[in-house]
């Protein structure tokens, strides 16, 4: 289709130039510092664009890239889950600063390594493969992975794939980035964020808005990131790095201020008329308590 051969030569172009530049590919894990692993401050914890807590490290698989806080051996906690794919022609270093952005508010990102995600085959793989890590007494992740809660991203193509997976029992939320129309959303049975980007001419607002319509069956918001085109999310992940924060926070670590970005009232994104162009709830999100304590 149109969509997928426009974005197709920019992201391969872009991911080739990147490998290039920092030597990616390596089947080991690469460390990379962000904040150190101290707990966050209350005024750190609303700020859900801002590094978090705990430095990362990367491991970089045939199947899947991990993303996840270095010293989670040591950790005193679960992590959850955020399984990711990428666009057409993409591979998950196209996106790094956002998924080591995760990584750092203690998430635990498996990124499927494939440019052609849209089936959620190695998405899923990347669960199963932390449910192996998990129970392995010689893995870094021993005991250390939340599966209980896991989240399903992606950017374009591999936004669809995010809602192709959203069908799957393991997942508890879904946000799908700017996603291509492959995709089924009559399946997915829990919580959806959809992006679009205002100024987006190879995924049009409307189209993302589409599945928005159809979702009448789950929550689901729709939120169109002002000034954003196709690429926005694409190496520094700018505006969408606070939401996509906040979003997950709320749904899988039960952070009560990053729900109330959604939901109640109060609605953080439904007031914030720089940031976004559009934000429209459903009527099951809008019957959703900004808190659930």
């Amino acid at each position: 289709m149109l969509w997928r051969r426009n974005l197709l030569v920019p992201l391969a172009v872009l991911a080739l130039a990147l490998t290039a530049s920092t030597g990616a590919g390596t089947a080991v894990a690469a460390p990379d510092t962000t904040v150190a692993a101290t707990a966050p401050t209350a005024s750190a914890a609303a700020d859900f664009g801002a590094p978090g807590p705990y430095a990362t490290a990367v491991e970089v698989g045939a199947v899947t890239t991990l993303y996840y806080p270095r010293d989670i051996a040591d950790s005193d906690r679960r992590h959850p889950v955020i399984v990711w794919g990428n666009g057409t022609g993409g591979v998950p270093l196209v996106y790094r600063e956002l998924l080591l952005h995760w990584a750092g508010q203690g998430f635990i990102v498996a990124a499927a390594n494939t440019p052609q995600s849209n089936l959620g085959i190695s998405m899923r793989a990347g669960i199963d493969l932390l449910t192996r890590r998990n129970a392995d007494p010689d893995s870094a992740f021993f005991d250390r992975v939340d599966l209980e809660h896991i989240g399903a991203s992606g950017h374009s193509q591999g936004g669809a794939a995010a809602i192709v997976v959203g069908a799957d029992p393991r997942i508890d939320t879904i946000l799908p980035i700017q996603p291509g129309p492959l995709a089924d959303i009559n399946a997915v049975h829990v919580p959806a964020l959809l992006l679009a980007g205002q100024k987006d001419s190879i995924v049009f607002p409307a189209l993302v808005r589409a599945f928005y319509n159809a979702a009448d069956h789950i929550p689901a918001l729709y939120g169109e990131l002002r000034g954003a085109d196709h690429f926005t999310v694409v190496g520094d992940p700018g505006p969408f790095a606070a939401p996509t924060t906040a979003w997950f926070r709320a749904h899988l670590m039960g952070d009560q201020e990053a729900r109330a970005q959604f939901f109640g009232p109060g609605c953080g994104i439904c007031a914030d008329t720089a940031t976004w162009s559009d934000v429209r709830r459903n009527s099951l999100a809008l019957g959703l308590p900004a808190t659930t304590a």
